[in-house]
């Protein structure tokens, strides 16, 4: 408004919820449906919206750089379905498998639904409040303009919410977590990092040995090598893993020395592998969530950085409690094992020189 009354042209979309990471609208959504099994949901559940997708918004976005245009123009862009905030959590929580029951009630002012956002979802409080007291207007496409202005045809928000997860997932896959933690800024607490969805637990340590020494090192892990500290506790928790059905321990390794894309490592199988740099192990064993154990190695001046990460995208509320419920066995675990890698790889270095 300010643009436009100084004489500036503005073009101006108005959208519903956004679907894509960082979406105040779609990260409260996520965040109820992943944490809450039973939800008490007041009446701007109920209304509706008209979601789109990150891309298709882009791609209004980028359209308008081209688009000639005077004065102050409105455009109304919206997904191809018309739903409710209570569908749109139907439809996510299908996509990710989770079984949620919803319990409408008839009053439930925006400031307690804002305080009980506050308590289960990221979101702050006072942010959620003032999107509560905007959820009792629905938004929906009422001017088709953009569609003849623009040649785009929205997704609907099936393909929305899925190509949203995909995404993610591709970025995952993509990040250096020693940059992305370190880039965050946020110390260090019980339970890890939160990134998203994703909770991550990072530990580093100094290792007196060349990049090449220490990686081969973290490639012989598991199999008859083991795991560097406490191979009782992971045979226990291999064992537990069988009474579930899972995989167990049983599988060992293909190689005792080499590793490469596919191969088992117990339960665990070689996502990626870079040579003397990067190894991503995922896991195969039942879990209430999806979880990959990764090792970097960078050289410094007087031999090399290991960073060893583990990751942990939990599904429901069940995954969160597992991920905390279990991380002070894990603080145990991975420690003992960061520092089982860093010794095995200083002797190895040492009995090289020494030859």
């Amino acid at each position: 408004r300010l643009l436009h009354e100084s004489g500036v042209p503005v073009l101006e979309f108005r959208a519903s919820v956004v679907i894509g990471s960082g979406s105040l609208s779609f990260e409260m959504i996520r965040a109820l449906v992943e944490r809450l099994p039973v939800m008490i949901t007041p009446r701007w559940v109920s209304t509706q919206s008209q979601p789109i997708a990150i891309d298709d918004l882009l791609k209004y976005l980028a359209l308008s750089l081209d688009h000639d245009f005077e004065g102050h123009v409105i455009f109304e862009i919206g997904g191809a379905d018309q739903m409710s905030y209570g569908d749109l959590m139907r439809e996510y929580a299908k996509q990710r498998e989770l079984r949620r029951l919803m319990i409408p009630v008839p009053v439930l002012t925006p400031r307690l639904s804002s305080l009980w956002l506050g308590l289960v979802t990221p979101l702050y409080a006072r942010t959620g409040r003032k999107l509560v007291e905007s959820l009792k207007h629905p938004t929906i496409v009422r001017d088709r303009s953009a569609d003849s202005a623009f040649d785009i045809h929205p997704r609907g928000v099936r393909q929305s919410i899925s190509d949203a997860l995909k995404n993610e997932d591709r970025e995952f896959a993509e990040t250096r977590w020693s940059d992305a933690l370190s880039s965050s800024g946020e110390p260090t607490r019980f339970g890890g990092m939160r990134l998203g969805n994703r909770l991550v637990d990072q530990r580093t340590a100094s290792v007196r040995a060349t990049p090449e020494q220490l990686f081969r090192v973290v490639s012989e892990i598991g199999g008859e090598r083991g795991w560097y500290y406490g191979n009782w506790l992971w045979r226990l928790r291999g064992f537990l893993d069988l009474l579930v059905g899972g995989v167990g321990m049983r599988r060992g390794r293909r190689d005792p020395r080499t590793l490469r894309v596919g191969d088992v490592v117990d339960w665990w199988r070689v996502e990626l592998v870079d040579e003397d740099i990067h190894l991503r192990l995922a896991a195969e064993m039942r879990l209430p969530g999806r979880a990959w154990l990764e090792f970097t190695v960078r050289p410094e001046e007087n031999g090399s950085i290991l960073t060893q990460t583990a990751l942990f995208d939990p599904v429901g509320l069940a995954g969160v409690v597992y991920w905390y419920a279990v991380y002070p066995l894990h603080v145990l675990v991975f420690r003992g094992m960061l520092k089982g890698i860093t010794e095995a790889a200083e002797a190895a270095s040492r009995q090289e020189q020494g030859q």
